[in-house]
């Protein structure tokens, strides 16, 4: 126990820390395996082996390999809104300048590394009622996301052709589709491509 008797120690470290440290490894060791091998051919032993950790401390944080997909896409998502929201927080305030920064954000953050593609486009759909579910409401996230950043940089009175849903809905959709294209290696599409189609698409939904 610590002088406060409210953390418990292991090795010099609080458990929680631990934990949280152990969990990381298994994070990183699901996008190793799930992005290389895909997830029907992965197995609880493999991403131990991955993270260089046991199976019961494999079980401590995640009840079966379907709970580690989940973590690791919600991460995945999670630090592209991230990079899209830093870097848009960064760019010019014209509705350009916004749209660019948005769509190469996005599309770095989730095309760079093949593997964490594969992930967020393959290997969470057809997995089971579950992770579909994630995958809906993560996809909901983002279309609640980028209404967020329009009506911030457009104002209250702005309204975009079809209503907010439909126009960002749309909008999300092709962004999806596109950086999936690009980051499969598609050698037709390069980022400088999906940007300037995205861009535009996002630019015709944001003028008036």
């Amino acid at each position: 126990m610590t002088a406060g008797g409210s953390s418990r120690m292991y090795d010099g470290r609080p458990v929680a820390y631990r934990r949280a440290q152990r969990r990381e490894q298994f994070l990183a060791a699901g996008v190793a395996v799930f992005g290389e091998s895909g997830y029907q051919n992965s197995s609880v032993t493999a991403l131990c082996r991955a993270a260089g950790l046991a199976r019961s401390q494999f079980y401590e944080l995640f009840e079966n390999r379907e709970d580690l997909l989940i973590a690791v896409y919600d991460r995945i998502q999670t630090e592209a809104r991230q990079a899209v929201t830093a870097a848009t927080a960064a760019a010019s305030g014209d509705a350009v300048g916004l749209a660019q920064a948005a769509v190469r954000a996005y599309a770095e953050s989730i095309g760079r590394d093949p593997r964490v593609a594969r992930i967020a486009h393959v290997e969470v759909v057809g997995v089971g009622e579950r992770v579909e579910q994630r995958r809906m409401e993560q996809r909901a996230l983002w279309t609640a996301f980028f209404e967020d950043q329009m009506r911030r940089a457009l104002g209250p009175e702005f309204v975009p052709p079809g209503g907010f849903h439909t126009a960002v809905t749309g909008y999300v959709g092709a962004l999806l589709a596109l950086v999936h294209q690009w980051s499969t290696g598609d050698e037709q599409t390069d980022l400088a491509g999906i940007t300037e189609v995205l861009t535009r698409f996002l630019i015709s939904l944001m003028t008036p």
